[in-house]
């Protein structure tokens, strides 16, 4: 009730501030703006009406919340609370980057003699519309920024505050770092046009964007990520699954873009070497394109990437360390498979079409195809191989690092999405070859039977190839795993007590004969005397016997050294929490005369603290997305 609470009254408030501080905006400005007076006129009666309404709702709202924060160590170090701050912070802090992003790039194009309309941001705006908006959002993020400053030397537990101040970081690392990276790339652009460049012309406005995102782009980033840097010698910041997921995005990222401009710029190459002709000033232009875009993301895959393997080292588990490099490595081969198989299949048809002595029709003839599909395997076969072959070489590997590596999650996504592929692939190539000889033997139209025949065949063998290759793995996977596990269990003896009448015992001995068959299980009544030499590895006792145990069971569960299993039963007055947090909460509900439940045994995070990682892998997400979308441009040449 109170989270449902704490949303309502700190979503209101946001929203409701939004409306009040554009409101001043958008007011200030009118009354400013003496060159139009019935636009102006509008604008400030509907400013005015903004603000009318925005002020009391966020006034009531807020105030609500800072009592209750005051109030309340519990309000005061919600995940929502920090959620509201930092959201606020960067609600004001990035609008007047923006603006102040508008102010320079109009400034270096007058200075450049160049139309302000040209501006990458802000064309049509005025300076004192970009000062009006950076004043009055400072203005506002300066008394947030206090109040999150004096919540911080105040706050008891500092958790929830942790992690959004982490989230609030990466996000203007993020922005930073897009700026730098697009501005890199426009300045690159640029100097491959400069032997056809003309001072004056279209295109200059390029360079100044470029300046003008470099120069704010950078502190942003430098700043963000030196703080991060710097909170790296902390437990929390080393063990952070949020910096990890960023990692993984930004190497990705990088890497997925580089090859597909390394394959764009390939086949630009191999173009011009089959003949393709034109002026040396527009192939360098052509070149240019994926050059600029793969040296800046080049940039941020070697240096993200190097950071991605120091934070995956950080973990002390050999086996979670590799399966962290899991991920990395089984994304990126199933990106380059992908890659791989396009290329195979193109050349393949470009070969049937030779063979049959088809003719393209487009300007480029054979040479385009020939070019792509050899463009295409050359960045994506490469890459498979390298990731590859490490992976199924640690699958074949003895001992726990081979078995953790086959019984590994990743993989087995892995090879059932490759399979899956197959399957469908398979089917519809095969539905397509079979559709062709019907319509053929009909009388249907046969113009280019041959070569639907030769591609719709050629399309089917490689997906069984694949199918074929990885169901193998599988089934070798299936095979030394089973043996593996087969041996750990009958080497692992477990000890039942039980002082249920044997219905304990049953019940146990029915779960392992379905789930474990092959570990020894021995079952004992805790009134009997446990048998000399009886040295199991681990121990199953209910609570309510690990708590009051008879005398001879007592002694032999302080010698002994194995694992202790054990399960709540209903025995009165007993009840068993997690941490100290679940027996305050236990005991203000048995003062209340409520009833206890079973208790979860894993701490659960805050529900906020969720939150905030969606908004998180949504930007995130947009940050893949458009990345995957200017590979996709770049292998489609545009």
């Amino acid at each position: 009730m109170k989270t449902i609470r704490r949303l309502y009254f700190y979503a209101v408030a946001f929203i409701s501030l939004e409306v009040v501080l554009w409101g001043i905006i958008g007011l200030v400005r009118s009354i400013l703006d003496t060159d139009n007076v019935v636009d102006s006129a509008e604008a400030l009666a509907q400013a005015l009406s903004l603000i009318l309404v925005g002020v009391p709702i966020f006034l009531f709202h807020w105030s609500w919340a800072q009592r209750a924060s005051l109030r309340e160590d519990e309000e005061g170090t919600a995940s929502l609370r920090a959620v509201f701050l930092y959201g606020v912070l960067l609600a004001t802090l990035i609008p007047a980057v923006q603006n102040l992003l508008a102010l320079i790039n109009r400034a270096f194009l007058t200075t450049a003699k160049l139309y302000t309309y040209r501006a990458i941001v802000g064309g049509s705006q005025t300076p004192l519309d970009n000062a009006i908006a950076i004043a009055i959002n400072l203005l506002i993020a300066a008394y947030f920024w206090d109040i999150l400053r004096k919540a911080w030397a105040s706050l008891p537990d500092a958790e929830n505050f942790s992690e959004i101040r982490r989230l609030y970081r990466f996000v203007w690392m993020l922005y930073g770092l897009l700026m730098v990276v697009y501005g890199a790339q426009q300045a690159l652009d640029f100097a491959f046009t400069l032997p056809a460049a003309i001072l004056g012309e279209i295109g200059r406005e390029t360079a100044v964007n470029a300046i003008a995102l470099l120069a704010i782009g950078t502190p942003i980033w430098v700043y963000a990520w030196r703080l991060l840097q710097d909170a790296l010698p902390e437990p929390a910041e080393k063990e952070s699954v949020l910096r990890l997921v960023v990692l993984y995005l930004l190497a990705l990222g990088g890497v997925i873009v580089v090859l597909s401009a390394g394959g764009n710029l390939l086949y630009k190459i191999l173009q011009r070497l089959f003949g393709e002709s034109m002026p040396w000033n527009e192939f360098l232009q052509q070149v240019g394109n994926p050059i600029s875009i793969g040296l800046p993301f080049g940039v941020i895959w070697a240096y993200y990437g190097y950071w991605l393997i120091q934070q995956i080292g950080f973990d002390a588990q050999a086996v979670r360390r590799a399966g962290k490099q899991r991920i990395y490595n089984y994304i990126l081969s199933i990106i380059a498979l992908t890659a791989s198989f396009i290329g195979v299949t193109i050349l393949l048809s470009f070969v049937i079409d030779l063979g049959l002595g088809n003719e393209y029709l487009s300007a480029g003839g054979f040479r385009d195809p020939l070019a792509g599909s050899l463009a295409t395997l050359a960045v994506g076969l490469p890459v498979w191989l390298i990731t590859w072959r490490p992976m199924q070489a640690e699958a074949l590997a003895e001992g726990d690092m081979g078995d953790h590596a086959r019984r590994s999650v990743v993989r087995k996504t892995y090879l059932y999405l490759v399979l899956f592929a197959s399957v469908i692939g398979g089917m519809a190539s095969a539905a397509g070859l079979i559709f062709t000889l019907i319509n053929a033997a009909l009388g249907g139209d046969t113009s280019n039977f041959g070569d639907s025949v030769l591609n719709t065949l050629q399309i089917l063998v490689l997906f069984t190839i694949l199918l074929w290759y990885h169901l193998t793995v599988l089934r070798r996977d299936g095979s030394a795993r089973h043996d593996a596990l087969e041996a750990r269990h009958s080497d692992f003896d477990v000890l039942v007590l039980d002082n249920s009448n044997g219905e304990l015992g049953t019940s146990i001995k029915t779960l392992f004969a379905r789930h474990a068959s092959k570990i020894p299980l021995t079952v004992l009544n805790a009134a009997e005397k446990i048998p000399p030499g009886t040295n199991p590895k681990a121990v199953i006792l209910p609570g309510s016997l690990s708590v009051n145990a008879p005398e001879n069971i007592e002694s032999w569960l302080r010698s002994f050294n194995g694992s202790r299993l054990i399960i709540p039963d209903e025995s009165a007055g007993v009840f068993w929490v997690n941490d100290l947090g679940q027996a305050v909460t236990s005991i203000r509900a048995l003062a209340e005369g409520q009833s206890l439940h079973p208790q979860s045994t894993r701490k659960s995070a805050s529900a906020w603290t969720y939150v905030a990682y969606v908004f998180a892998a949504l930007f995130a997400l947009q940050l893949l997305f458009f990345l995957l979308m200017l590979g996709v441009s770049l292998v489609a040449g545009d």
